[in-house]
């Protein structure tokens, strides 16, 4: 079988020990290539020219926003995804049943391609980009884009720089004052007057070290996608809602603040003024138009053989 490891080497979790055991350990039985990305957008060039060269698996050692690269630029293809867990947090990964130490997802990714264990499952899609697990429109996307401003700090305390961002965008950088968009849904259903959205295509939206963030339990591998649509303005609101997305998330869905809708295959998001958004992550700019679709069995998938998406 041939595989291309695409591999991150400044990710949070990479290490150069980490990358010589997991390329013998693929190189073993396989015929491996090993490129390493060295810039925005490689991976899915990478990817891309993997695709059209007839590799069959592409395995990517990295975090979020480099499997996702390499993701978006396997759609629709016969190539197959495998993620290595290599970033601060790994939520596409760890949501497939994927183990988090890399060295033992390697170990499960030889058990899987034994045993033929790979699936289509559906992407989302906005803006010309596919997203794996989560898009985020508004608030959620200037955090990110804090968050990317200061990249150095990432490797070594992700989780607390995460937390500090949303804060300080809160209350500093993010006017949350007013409505800045509204959602536009099949059969002339409007949502407006919104500060942020997420557009789910998996459960957990993230997670904060151990602990899964959940605000649409519905979006599974196989559905359509989820909106998570928000209002609210005060602080202690937020709160609130933070504490109920990291224990079930089901009391967060009964908020009169928040608007939630499953089954989704398209929608639009319209501003009149530019609004921020990110996919699975990774802040892609402004905007005062974004139209999403979900796109079924897009990505050939390598799953764990006894993870949750098996």
């Amino acid at each position: 079988m041939r595989i291309l490891l695409i591999v991150n080497a400044t990710a949070s979790s990479v290490t150069t020990r980490m990358r010589i055991v997991i390329r013998k350990a693929l190189a073993a039985d396989h015929d491996l290539e090993v490129a390493e990305t060295s810039r925005r957008g490689h991976a899915a060039r990478l990817a891309r020219a993997a695709a059209r060269d007839g590799v069959d698996v592409v395995a990517v050692l990295a975090g979020d926003g480099t499997l996702n690269e390499a993701a978006d630029g396997l759609a629709g293809t016969a190539t197959a995804l495998a993620p290595l867990p290599g970033g601060s947090t790994n939520v596409y990964a760890r949501s497939i049943g994927v183990p988090y130490d890399p060295i033992d997802a390697t170990a499960a990714l030889l058990t899987s391609l034994e045993r033929g264990s790979v699936r289509r499952v559906g992407l989302g899609a906005a803006g010309g980009r596919h997203f794996l697990f989560h898009a985020g429109i508004g608030f959620d996307a200037a955090v990110i884009e804090q968050v990317e401003r200061r990249s150095s700090l990432k490797r070594y305390a992700a989780h607390p720089l995460f937390l500090a961002a949303a804060v300080d965008t809160w209350l500093r950088r993010y006017d949350h004052r007013r409505g800045r968009f509204r959602v536009e849904l099949p059969g002339g259903d409007v949502i407006d007057d919104l500060i942020f959205a997420i557009v789910s295509k998996t459960s957990p939206y993230t997670y904060l070290g151990k602990r899964p963030v959940v605000i649409a339990p519905s979006a599974r591998l196989d559905s359509a996608l989820a909106l998570t649509a928000f209002r609210v303005t005060g602080m202690t609101t937020v709160v609130r809602c933070g504490v109920s997305a990291l224990l079930t998330g089901r009391r967060l869905r009964r908020h009169p603040d928040l608007a939630h809708r499953d089954g989704i295959t398209r929608l639009s998001v319209t501003s009149d003024d530019p609004f921020p958004w990110q996919v699975d992550g990774d802040y892609l700019g402004e905007t005062t138009r974004l139209d999403f679709e979900h796109r079924p069995g897009a990505l050939r998938l390598v799953v764990p053989v006894d993870g949750p998406g098996a």
